[in-house]
């Protein structure tokens, strides 16, 4: 079975190369280190400083993997490129809640750079998948457990 692409804009390759290269050479010192005064206090046994330390290993181990896994499938969305006529992965949006007469922007990313908290939605969340393919002027409707909410596409922009 072949590994699902990992959609990514080229801000958020970066950030998950950083990441990795900071988990890669400063955490795994930083906890080698903490593993080797655990145990140089002894029995092991009943040493919860030995056990935490042991713990973020496994996290920063398990970490990692799955950003070299991402990394691995990663397909990036060269952002100068992205067309404006229509909504697609990579561009900036303003959109137009019809129910609330409020403005809302987003950035439409893949999934594993989604962060509703920053503005970034997934291409794969209902609200993305209803704005893929939609152009300026158009209403666009998600069906949602509330019921089906509308927006207009105000405005498509590249995000860079």
């Amino acid at each position: 079975m072949e590994d699902k692409k990992n959609i990514l804009t080229y801000e958020g390759l970066k950030a998950y190369e950083e990441e990795l290269e900071n988990l890669k050479v400063v955490r795994r010192k930083e906890v080698a280190q903490k593993i080797k005064e655990a145990r140089a206090q002894g029995d092991l046994s009943e040493n919860a400083e030995y056990d935490a330390a042991k713990d973020e290993q496994r996290e920063i181990e398990a970490r990692i993997e799955e950003l070299e896994k991402i990394l691995k499938n990663a397909e990036v969305i060269d952002e100068d490129e992205v067309d404006t006529e229509t909504i697609s992965v990579g561009c900036r949006v303003k959109i137009r809640d019809m129910e609330f007469k409020e403005d809302l922007e987003y950035k439409i990313v893949g999934s594993t750079e989604a962060n509703s908290l920053k503005g970034k939605i997934s291409n794969e969340s209902p609200v993305g998948k209803a704005l893929i393919g939609a152009k300026k002027g158009e209403t666009v409707k998600v069906e949602t457990q509330a019921g089906v909410l509308k927006y207009k596409v105000l405005e498509i922009q590249r995000s860079n």
